[in-house]
């Protein structure tokens, strides 16, 4: 096991009830119903069912009305982190710390880097090399397989086309798919939900865009680096136009 993040918090289990909006759930908790936000806006509709357990930590963001934050979820015994905040701290340690020997040779220059009209999570550098790297957090696997998106991103799909124009124009375009359970032994774009991300992705890496991505194991302490999974762009067994 790699790199650990220990989180600074302590979960409470809680029971899901039902989703009112986009980013905020009904929960039993201790036998009240109580509200909690949810930082990942996706569907999560395989992960969040009536009843599923979940664990909340104290919202720490004194302006919100929620006083939980959904910080996990319980699906087929799997612990998935569903907080979306997450990957670019914890890839923040990890790059700090040395735990990913694709970036070994880089520093982190900038959080948060100006590019186009996007801004991209991380600027390295190494000698000689400007790296802009993006990270994405996946909570979704069917069968042994992470998918992303599980909903529609425009966002996403702008990230990855500005991140292929930065790669013709020089720079080492970089995204990383972080899948916050350990479950996944591949990764794919998920052509059924989105097939514009999937076909940016896809065109990305013809133009140069390198793509990584890594499972976690989640445990109510924290979150672990586990391995490096292959990312098949391939759908049905054939290559997307």
């Amino acid at each position: 096991m790699g790199f650990v993040y220990p989180f600074p918090f302590t979960c409470r289990p809680a029971r899901f009830l039902r989703r009112l909006n986009r980013f905020v759930v009904e929960a039993e908790l201790d036998g009240h119903a109580v509200s909690a936000h949810l930082h990942d806006p996706g569907r999560l509709t395989e992960i969040l069912t009536p009843g599923a357990e979940i664990f909340l930590r104290p919202t720490e963001d004194a302006r919100r009305r929620t006083p939980f934050t959904v910080a996990l979820a319980r699906t087929d015994n799997v612990l998935v982190s569903v907080d979306t905040s997450l990957p670019n701290r914890f890839l923040d340690r990890c790059l700090r710390a040395g735990a990913l020997y694709e970036f070994r040779d880089y520093i982190v220059a900038r959080r948060e880097a100006p590019y186009g009209r996007s801004r991209f999570d991380f600027h390295l550098m190494a000698a000689g090399v400007d790296m802009l790297l993006e990270v994405k957090s996946v909570t979704l696997v069917r069968d042994g397989r992470a998918l992303f998106p599980d909903a529609p991103t425009r966002r996403g799909a702008r990230h990855v086309e500005e991140l292929a124009a930065a790669a013709r124009s020089g720079f080492v375009g970089t995204v990383l798919f972080l899948v916050q359970r350990p479950d996944a032994a591949a990764l794919s774009p998920h052509w059924a939900v989105d097939p514009a991300f999937a076909r940016a992705l896809t065109h990305g890496f013809r133009q140069g865009l390198e793509i990584l991505a890594y499972t976690c194991r989640v445990s109510l302490d924290g979150m672990a680096l586990d391995r490096r999974i292959p990312v098949d762009l391939h759908f049905d067994g054939e290559a997307p136009a």
